[in-house]
């Protein structure tokens, strides 16, 4: 009899579990980026930001077209996009990575948690691994996370003609703000 105890509270252990893994999603995410120079500041937003968490393992992706980045000078926009993006060429960019420090993070649990993440950014055809500090707020069953970090172009081999270089900083300033909400199939 007892081993039959046993069996069931072993069976409520891994259903509580498995029902504690949650998909949080959104498809309006927030990317934006920031170069500043003394002769001159740009910045893009992109609010149609694909990302998926998965809680059980961590793992965090995004997903976004190239094109989709707005910028407030048509003409920004226009170089961007065909002089240093290529976007025709590469229209995706993505990251693919994981929260290392998991462990500290109680996604069931309202509060603020200060995540580490690893993993990968493609951009310009180009994957480049990095390591991002984000603040994760669990709310009501609802996950907002927002991160600032800094790429450098010519990590993704993008080529910065010696006529404008003075008015695009070497380190470009990159802020994400996603809403996530649970993800039901």
């Amino acid at each position: 009899m007892n081993k039959y105890i046993l069996i069931f509270i072993a069976f409520l252990a891994i259903g509580s579990t498995v029902s504690a893994q949650k998909t949080f999603y959104t498809k309006s995410g927030y990317i934006g980026f920031f170069s500043t120079t003394p002769l001159e500041n740009i910045e893009a937003r992109n609010n149609q930001v694909v990302s998926f968490i998965k809680t059980d393992k961590g793992s965090l992706s995004f997903g976004l077209l190239v094109k989709s980045f707005k910028f407030k000078n048509a003409l920004m926009e226009e170089h961007f996009n065909e002089n240093y993006a290529e976007s025709d060429k590469f229209p995706k960019a993505k990251f693919k990575g994981t929260i290392t420090n998991l462990n500290e993070i109680d996604f069931d649990k309202d509060g603020v948690y200060n995540a580490e993440i690893h993993g990968k950014i493609t951009f310009h055809g180009v994957s480049k691994e990095v390591n991002v500090k984000s603040t994760l707020t669990v709310n009501e069953n609802k996950l907002k996370g927002k991160s600032t970090f800094y790429l450098k172009p010519s990590d993704f081999n993008i080529d910065i003609p010696s006529v404008v270089r003075a008015k695009i900083a070497k380190e470009i300033t990159i802020n994400v703000d996603i809403d996530y909400k649970i993800y039901k199939k």
